[in-house]
């Protein structure tokens, strides 16, 4: 009966194998997270014995999988040789989005209306707009300075 309800191996490894290939780290979202489920699909396909031989192509498809926010960590892992396991990869990659967090500072940004849009607005508008600005600008030193 089993046999007979089973999705065939041919399929799983398929639905697999597509979804590794085809995985992509959101920007912003955790690489811990992100490098558990490509582990845990690099275990399934070694269990369905789509084996891609080499560790090294494993390493390549989690490398192309991050988001922009990582090639400078991507360049130096290539241009120094750096050849590890796919667990020290992800561990690796945990410790360089904290300093990248560290690094980043939170800044409120003020989206601006091109010159033309803004000497058409109302004048009692454009005292908004500029209040607000304002009120940015001085959240933006507070932050910084804090």
């Amino acid at each position: 009966m089993k046999e007979l309800y089973a999705i065939p191996n041919p399929h799983i490894r398929y639905a697999v194998t597509k979804t590794f290939f085809g995985a992509r780290m959101i920007e912003g979202s955790s690489v811990r997270e992100h490098g558990v489920m490509m582990l845990s699909l690099v275990e399934k396909i070694k269990d369905l014995q789509a084996d891609l031989e080499k560790e090294e192509t494993y390493v390549d498809v989690i490398l192309q999988s991050l988001p922009p926010s990582y090639d400078q960590f991507i360049i130096n892992y290539n241009m120094n040789g750096l050849e590890k396991s796919l667990h020290e990869l992800i561990n690796i990659l945990v410790q360089y989005e904290a300093t990248i967090e560290k690094s980043t500072p939170s800044v409120l940004v003020e989206r601006f209306q091109p010159l033309k849009q803004r000497a058409r607005m109302p004048d009692a508008r454009r005292g908004r707009k500029m209040r607000r600005f304002l009120l940015l600008l001085a959240l933006r030193v507070v932050l910084l300075h804090s």
